[in-house]
């Protein structure tokens, strides 16, 4: 089973990175980008017989530990 993690900054955290991308685009002439937020994406290849739900709770449990800062971050799951 793989698990997919997709974290970002919660709305209203700063994001520097994301700013420079939005205005560096803007300069090279993409002035429909009003904006630009950066997050990441985290792959976990889980090991065969872990169930749907086991799996989630499983994965929650290391985003809540490791994968994301929950004080400024937020994260969403999928299993595949």
């Amino acid at each position: 089973m793989k698990a997919t993690v997709h974290v970002s900054l919660k709305p209203g955290v700063l994001d520097p990175q994301g700013k420079a991308v939005a205005d560096t685009l803007g300069r090279m002439g993409y002035d429909e980008v009003a904006g630009a937020r950066i997050g990441k994406v985290i792959e976990l290849d889980l090991e065969d017989g872990l169930s749907p739900a086991d799996a989630e709770t499983r994965v929650k449990e290391m985003c809540e530990k490791l994968l994301a800062n929950t004080v400024i971050e937020r994260y969403e799951i999928e299993l595949d």
